[in-house]
């Protein structure tokens, strides 16, 4: 995949390569965006309890804080393509801190739902970020740069639920999200004196960027195709999302708040693959990739199921799926940021768009099928999205040898 500085014009010389030090940071602040919207998920149960709602209403904060992701990526991550991008990050994060604080300061489920809504909305500057790393990557460097900053976006993501349950056992969930607040705003303070200025010259309206999303869509089938393969398979890791806390700590396991969030370590190592990912990418690699990872998420789901009753096996399934979602995800991102190069951030709007709209899907469905079925009824919905995610697979294949055969 190209990097394409030309289009952008950086405010110093940062555009012949990010630092380690710097794709580090900007991996620190993806990770804690994003693992903003994962506290509540070992939580859920010690919210329901101590704000006196029923466990299906405490999970509706899962779905929530993904379709107000989802909105912000759509309504907000487009403005890259037109603002100064470092301004851009810094005021998301300072807003998606305040949308914590009103959360970890909630005393009823209707403050908590409208801070988890705000933190949702503005936590999308971690996808500002992610395009960002690829256009100051050095050339021939953009897949490793955006492996790194996925990689500390995906440890985010994992490290939240170990974290949350870890001091919700401390002092109790509201700890989790003012502890959240305060670790954003310093990063975003970091991320000020260390991102390069960037910009983009005669950048178009509001109107025209969120136009030209439809555009964009309309014009490159395989955006489309691989928007829908990382919704379906966000989708069917969304179902064990929404109802993992819940299942832990039934009677089956009867795990508590800490010990449920030590279990998300075992999808850590997942988040090793995002880097793995991205340097395969850089070879050419990435269609191979995508069929590995599609069909162990398949697989993953046999052994979550199993650990409806084993421990063991639900461990092994959670590292087997959150392995295979980072593989699908680096792979869908280094295909469709060489689509169009100069559009990167309106590419990754409608990308994440549809990615977080799967995830929405698959964590109401999840709790749907937890309430009228329970755990086999769970694992079976999860199944299903991930055998429409082989489909898609096949399908974003057929249209990719399709091209090739065109050049």
């Amino acid at each position: 995949m190209a990097s394409s500085t030309s289009a952008l014009s950086p405010d110093s010389s940062a555009c012949a390569g990010l630092s380690t030090p710097v794709l580090l940071l900007m991996a620190t602040a993806c990770g804690l965006c994003a693992g903003a919207n994962y506290f509540n998920q070992p939580l859920l149960h010690s919210i329901a309890v101590q704000l006196g709602v029923g466990e299906a209403t405490a999970a509706l904060t899962v779905t929530i804080a993904q379709v107000s992701y989802a909105a912000g990526l759509l309504l907000l991550v487009p403005l890259g393509d037109k603002l100064e991008r470092r301004r851009l990050v810094v005021g998301l994060m300072v807003l998606a801190a305040c949308g914590l604080f009103l959360s970890g300061f909630a005393g009823s489920f209707g403050l908590l739902a409208a801070g988890t809504l705000m933190t949702g909305l503005f936590s999308v500057a971690a996808q500002v970020l992610v395009p960002m790393a690829a256009t100051l990557a050095a050339p021939g460097r953009s897949g490793r740069a955006v492996g790194l900053v996925m990689s500390g976006l995906l440890v985010g993501i994992l490290a939240a639920r170990s974290v949350a349950g870890l001091l919700s056992g401390l002092g109790g969930w509201s700890l989790v999200y003012r502890v959240g607040g305060v670790a954003i705003l310093a990063v975003a303070l970091a991320l000020w004196f260390a991102l390069p200025a960037l910009r983009t010259p005669n950048p178009p309206s509001y109107a025209q960027v969120l136009r030209s999303l439809g555009t964009l869509a309309a014009r490159h089938p395989r955006l489309r195709s691989r928007a829908l393969l990382g919704g379906l398979s966000f989708g069917s890791v969304s179902v064990l999302f929404s109802t993992m806390a819940l299942m832990l700590a039934g009677p089956s396991h009867q795990l508590g708040d800490a010990q449920i969030g030590l279990v998300g370590l075992a999808g850590v190592a997942g988040a090793l693959m995002a880097n793995w990912a991205g340097r395969l990418a850089d070879q050419g690699h990435e269609q191979w990739t995508t069929r590995a990872s599609v069909a162990l998420l398949l697989a993953s789901w046999v052994a979550l199921w199993l650990g409806g009753a084993s421990l063991s096996w639900f461990l092994v399934g959670v590292l087997a799926i959150d392995l295979a979602l980072q593989g699908v995800h680096i792979s869908n991102q280094n295909v469709i940021y060489a689509l169009a190069p100069e559009a990167r951030s309106r590419l990754n709007a409608v990308y994440m768009t549809s990615y977080f709209t799967g995830a929405a899907l698959g964590s109401g469905l999840g709790s749907a099928a937890w309430q009228h079925g329970g755990w086999g009824a769970t694992c079976a919905v999860g199944v299903a999205m991930a055998v429409a995610n082989g489909m898609a697979s096949w399908h974003d294949a057929r249209l990719a040898r399709n091209a090739a055969a065109q050049h």
